[in-house]
């Protein structure tokens, strides 16, 4: 897969740090609808992607003390996050959604935008092991309409992500 430099328009913080890390990624860019009541799900619809190659990433708080209990879970758009396994994966009793001003103010990222890569505070991480069925897959690339092709290795390495069964 070759390495994408992109546009000034299309560098976020997601690139810049895949790019300083040596990590070979593409973008893929769509025209986002304020409509879409799925920001993963019309990403799928617009790049002509397979649901479960595209993963998006939700910022849940738990009990744990580093960073207000904030960690950041990565699974497939057509699958929801189930809360009792990543609160099991993190140690923790209970793991619910963050609040949306809290997670936009920890990442530096909007919701609907958030990418894994290149986060203001580096959060714990946690990814569906559903990646490992996949070449490549992709995230959001730091804004909507967005997102990074990149291997899950790469993901994983970027991100220090630990992948367990964390979809339903």
């Amino acid at each position: 897969m070759p390495t994408h430099h992109g546009s000034k328009a299309t560098g976020t913080p997601a690139t810049a740090a895949l790019r300083a890390a040596g990590v070979p990624f593409t973008t893929h860019e769509f025209e986002h609808d304020q409509a879409a009541e799925s920001y993963g799900l019309e990403a799928a619809a617009a790049l002509d992607v397979s649901a479960e190659r595209l993963f998006k990433t939700l910022v849940a708080q738990t009990d744990l003390s580093a960073d207000k209990g904030l960690v950041v879970a990565i699974v497939p758009v057509d699958r929801r996050l189930d809360l009792k396994a990543l609160a099991r994966e993190c140690g923790c009793k209970r793991a619910t959604l963050a609040d949306m001003s809290l997670a936009e103010k920890t990442t530096g990222y909007l919701v609907g935008g958030i990418s894994p890569i290149g986060q203001k505070r580096r959060l714990p991480t946690f990814l569906d092991q559903s990646v490992s069925d996949h070449a490549t897959i992709l995230v959001s690339g730091g804004r909507r309409g967005f997102d990074i092709e990149l291997s899950p290795a790469d993901l994983i390495a970027t991100t220090g992500a630990r992948t367990a069964q964390l979809s339903r």
